[in-house]
């Protein structure tokens, strides 16, 4: 009994990681780059103040984002796959390894 339970540990915790996307795996050049391409047009990079959308700078060492969150990779990548009144939906166009790679460029903002 004791070997089935781990063997649906194993089972669980592997399918767990091919479900979820890889937290902390991204790279920050890359994520530079879906930046400048996807997100530079409405966001700075480089300041705090409002361009059509906030400015990033410091975003992961904010107490709160815009809609009141902490944040967070998880609500980071709430935000950039559902998006918000005037900000698209990226959910579908950006891969799971873009937005890696975002917001591991995010955290070095």
């Amino acid at each position: 009994m004791n070997r089935f339970r781990a063997w649906v540990l194993v089972a669980a915790a592997a399918a767990a990681s091919v479900a979820a996307p890889a937290a902390g795996k991204g790279d920050a050049g890359k994520g530079k780059a879906v930046f400048q391409e996807q997100c530079g047009v409405c966001h700075h990079a480089d300041r705090v103040d409002k361009k059509l959308g906030p400015g990033l700078k410091g975003l992961f060492r904010r107490e709160k984002m815009g809609n009141g969150q902490k944040p967070t990779e998880a609500n980071v990548r709430a935000k950039i796959d559902g998006g918000s009144t005037g900000m698209p939906a990226y959910k579908d166009m950006l891969s799971d390894a873009e937005k890696n790679d975002l917001i591991a460029y995010l955290k070095t903002l």
